[in-house]
């Protein structure tokens, strides 16, 4: 799977998380903190394989932006 970065958050330490990313199947990639145990206890029928992270929604209303923008809408 090839992934392009499409938003980050600028004020991260490490320069890259949270972010999100577009595959090259369309599919989003969401990177980020995982939530904490008593968080996931309220995440409604997760899959085995399944995780949970934050991500500012800043983050993400860009991203969309930019994704919209990629895809001629």
């Amino acid at each position: 799977m090839k992934l392009r970065m499409l938003a980050k958050d600028g004020d991260s330490q490490h320069g890259s998380c949270p972010s999100v990313y577009v595959a090259d199947s369309g599919e989003l990639v969401v990177q980020g903190q995982q939530v904490d145990g008593q968080t996931w206890a309220e995440i409604t029928d997760p899959l085995p394989g399944e995780i949970a992270v934050r991500i500012a929604p800043e983050i993400v209303l860009d991203a969309a932006d930019k994704y919209r923008a990629t895809q001629g809408q």
